[in-house]
């Protein structure tokens, strides 16, 4: 069987979609998965256990100049590469127009369906022409985390049973290093990271209103050296590198400001580190996918749909987390979550 993920964008989004590639491949384990992304995102999703083909396209540039010559030949490479192989499920777990046109162009095999979902879920887009396209449209819940609704529609698209979606309980992302995911690979990924103990503090976001104030960044940071830790600055864009220089002057030779690459080198430096504190952003749900100890932070009352999934632990330390308050989560109420996370009394 072949089948074909549409997941464009952007960064959460496509994490998020990971652990559906992890069930697909669990219940029919010859089955060929193949992706579809924005190019900037595909590194990473090269890097998902189980993705035979990363079929890379560029919606968001080609639609600013959509009749010059270099768009129209990019998009005649891009649609031969979409349809060099048939499909006998294309599954479109965006639920936008553009990924309903992806759905649309790609070839199915004589007996194969697209498939997407019905109607919108709470706190996330869709536009209409997403169920035009499918031969079948599987209505979701609409009260549902992000990952629980991906995993969902390819269960019920493919007809496989999921145990306890709701938890992360047998769930993986399958989100794997390069020194892991690449067969007899020599690269030593610690040795281009910070070395451990290492936090990387995730301090950039697409929206200020989900920022956490620079002097808690400091303040933490402080802390967090005083245990022992080292911390680094990854950035992606020139706002969020002049932030990391400006803590990394602050916190002295113990703060790396992390030089800027793409996704793939930068989850693979995020796997070196001893953890992660950042706020409600892609390179936060990598560190997620990645199983790292992580506080994630929120401004807004959304971790309920983005953030780590609630695990029943029992007796075993929570690893992972999400910190709600308003206007943002206080210093201490973060450093308590660091402890219960790493569980320790602040020593790594």
């Amino acid at each position: 069987m072949k089948v074909l993920i549409v997941k464009l964008s952007s960064l959460g989004d496509v994490v998020h979609a990971m652990p559906a590639v992890q069930d697909i491949r669990a219940a029919f384990p010859l089955v060929q998965i193949d992706w579809v992304v924005e190019r900037g995102f595909a590194p990473l999703v090269a890097r998902c256990e189980g993705v035979g083909r990363v079929i890379p396209c560029e919606l968001r540039r080609w639609r600013k100049a959509p009749f010059s010559a270099a768009t129209r030949s990019a998009w005649g490479s891009f649609k031969a590469d979409l349809q060099r192989d048939a499909y006998d499920a294309v599954i479109d777990l965006q639920g936008l127009s553009k990924s309903a046109l992806v759905a649309w162009l790609a070839r199915l095999a004589p007996a194969g369906k697209r498939y997407a979902m019905a109607n919108r879920t709470e706190g996330s887009s869709y536009e209409a022409p997403t169920r035009w396209v499918a031969d079948v449209a599987v209505p979701m819940a609409v009260h549902s985390h992000a990952v629980v609704r991906g995993r969902a529609l390819c269960a019920q698209a493919l007809g496989y049973a999921l145990e306890g979606q709701n938890s992360p309980k047998n769930m993986r992302f399958g989100l794997l290093p390069l020194v892991e995911s690449m067969q007899g690979a020599t690269e030593n990924v610690a040795n281009s990271a910070v070395q451990s103990p290492c936090v990387a503090f995730i301090h950039g976001t697409s929206r200020d209103d989900k920022c956490w104030p620079e002097a808690h960044w400091l303040a933490l940071g402080q802390r967090l050296l005083d245990a022992g830790y080292l911390i680094a600055l990854p950035h992606g864009s020139a706002e969020e590198l002049a932030r990391s220089e400006r803590l990394a002057q602050a916190l002295g030779p113990g703060a790396t400001v992390w030089p800027r690459c793409d996704l793939g080198a930068l989850t693979d430096r995020l796997a070196a580190c001893a953890g992660v504190i950042g706020v409600d952003s892609g390179l936060s749900h990598i560190a997620v996918a990645l199983d790292l100890p992580h506080v994630q932070l929120y401004n807004f009352d959304t971790a309920w749909r983005t953030g780590p999934l609630p695990t029943d632990t029992g007796d075993a330390p929570v690893r992972q987390c999400s910190l709600y308050a308003q206007p943002v989560p206080s210093l201490d109420a973060v450093w308590e979550a660091w402890q219960r996370v790493t569980d320790t009394p602040g020593k790594p």
